[in-house]
């Protein structure tokens, strides 16, 4: 059973740094785009950051230079690099990774920005 499994959410100041990590087991991760969305509370999951398999990336315009994503395919596993925290940052984040038509979630992870 593929499994995607996110880490490294939680609390953090409004300019602060968080780095999620997924890592996946049972695909074959180097084909796989990845990604991560979000999700906050009676709003539709959105895109944050996806990573081909050729490294080409892709981010929504609201995170554009504060985030970066990145993946290890030895490791089987994506990051999320998280700087310059907003409020508005906080939501629930899931990693997904996409093989169309094939695509997986995890479960997802907090992400809280507060002071």
């Amino acid at each position: 059973q593929v499994q995607l499994v996110e880490s490294g959410g939680g609390l953090v100041q409004p300019g602060g740094s968080l780095r999620l990590s997924c890592a996946a087991s049972r695909i074959i991760f180097s084909i796989y785009t990845m990604g991560w969305y979000r999700q906050t509370p009676g709003k539709q999951r959105e895109l944050v950051a996806t990573i081909t398999r050729g490294d080409i990336t892709n981010y929504a315009d609201s995170v554009k230079g504060r985030f970066t994503i990145s993946r290890d395919n030895a490791k089987n596993t994506v990051y999320l690099h998280m700087n310059m925290l907003e409020p508005e940052d906080t939501a629930v984040y899931y990693c997904n990774a996409r093989s169309s038509p094939i695509v997986y979630w995890g479960q997802g992870t907090q992400v809280t920005v507060s002071s």
